[in-house]
């Protein structure tokens, strides 16, 4: 404690940043991240064509993450509303020049890469609501004039991402703003409104559905019905699941995932791969670690001494809890398909690099947590 006050009396140097930064933290990372190599290696029977480019996505995804780590917070919260508005214009950019991919414009080619805006916009959406509710007081909170703007804000990246249609992806970014929200004080009996509005407009919303969503419903609901056409991925999956048993068949085994009978292995369903392979024992391994990383996030919210790190730490956690929890959900069948990857183990440029963006502000809040608390240093 001694140390941090020196910090902060001496100006928090980079020096003192690198030694402040959770090397543990990044060694977790570092260690999800090298499961995701094994299980991309096994998913592409080799090191091409999916586990090398995963290990040089990861290294700069490091990069971006010290980066963001040494930055400081106060200049983040600067620049949190025009990073938002960035993120609306990449998503009406979407709009306009996306890439469509089997039915879904979600992208932006930029040269050889393929920038999924939505992916960022989760992340611009929590750092604009944490500066909104940085210095809201408990009685300005409970005034419903003083929740429109930052409902509107969350409102509008919502629907830009329906539009796409990207439905759970929208409904992750509605989820993470609820999570803000929360931490900032809002009340829970107008969450219980909210979730009461959405549950009489459910069957109305279900009729304006895109038919492959209805078809994903219907598969999620009677698997069974079409077991060679809509029902087939989660079938296999769950198959893949079972047949793993408690030890798994064993690096490179996997009979589901090598003779193909498992589709999108190396994204949506990655975890089965590894279920499949390394088995009940190994599923729950990778869950502790992943576990050990989302409590981490959560102890940092709760650490940090500022407001706007505590919202920043904990809508980036939960950004990252409900990507797990909805790709877990989805590959054993207790959810419809809704194509949301596992950070850092799935390929996928923009996921695996946005969330370690994401992981980066996480510990910009750890590194900062006195400093940014001290009002009267305000450099930027």
């Amino acid at each position: 404690m001694i140390e941090r006050r020196l910090y902060r009396a001496e100006g928090f140097g980079l020096a003192a940043k690198l030694r402040a930064v959770s090397w543990l933290y990044v060694t977790l990372l570092t260690l999800l991240a090298l499961v995701g190599y094994v299980a991309l290696y096994s998913a592409g029977g080799g090191p091409a064509p999916f586990a090398n480019r995963h290990a040089l996505r990861f290294a700069a995804g490091l990069v971006i993450l010290i980066a963001t780590a040494l930055t400081d917070l106060r200049l983040i919260r600067r620049l949190a509303w025009p990073l938002y508005g960035l993120g609306i214009a990449l998503l009406l950019a979407v709009a306009r020049f996306g890439h469509v991919g089997k039915g879904a414009q979600r992208w932006i080619e930029i040269g050889a890469f393929q920038l999924q805006p939505s992916e960022l916009m989760k992340i611009f959406l929590v750092l604009a609501l944490a500066a909104w509710f940085r210095r809201a007081s408990w009685e300005r909170v409970g005034n419903p004039l003083f929740l429109i703007p930052p409902a509107l804000a969350s409102a509008i990246p919502v629907v830009l991402i329906l539009k796409q249609p990207n439905l759970g992806t929208a409904v992750i970014t509605a989820l993470v703003a609820g999570s803000v929200f929360f931490a900032a004080g809002v009340r829970w009996w107008k969450f219980a409104l909210i979730a009461l509005a959405i549950g009489l407009a459910t069957p109305l919303a279900y009729h304006h559905l895109h038919d492959y969503q209805r078809a994903r419903i219907e598969t999620f609901l009677h698997p069974e019905s079409d077991p060679l056409g809509t029902g087939y991925n989660i079938i296999q999956s769950k198959i893949a699941l079972g047949s793993g048993g408690l030890w798994g068949k064993g690096f490179l085994h996997g009979t589901q995932g090598h003779l193909d009978f498992l589709p999108e292995k190396q994204t949506d369903f990655i975890f089965t791969v590894l279920a499949e392979e390394f088995g009940l024992v190994g599923a729950l391994a990778l869950l502790a670690l992943i576990t050990t990383l989302i409590a981490g996030g959560f102890v940092i919210a709760l650490r940090a001494r500022d407001p706007f790190g505590r919202l920043v730490a904990t809508g980036i956690t939960t950004n990252y809890f409900l990507y797990v929890f909805v790709n877990l959900a989805m590959v054993m069948g207790a959810i419809p398909v809704g194509g949301v990857p596992l950070p850092l183990v799935s390929h996928g440029g923009s996921a695996l690099l946005t969330a370690m963006f994401g992981f980066g502000l996480l510990l910009s809040v750890e590194v900062h947590r006195d400093v940014a608390a001290d009002p009267e240093r305000e450099p930027f």
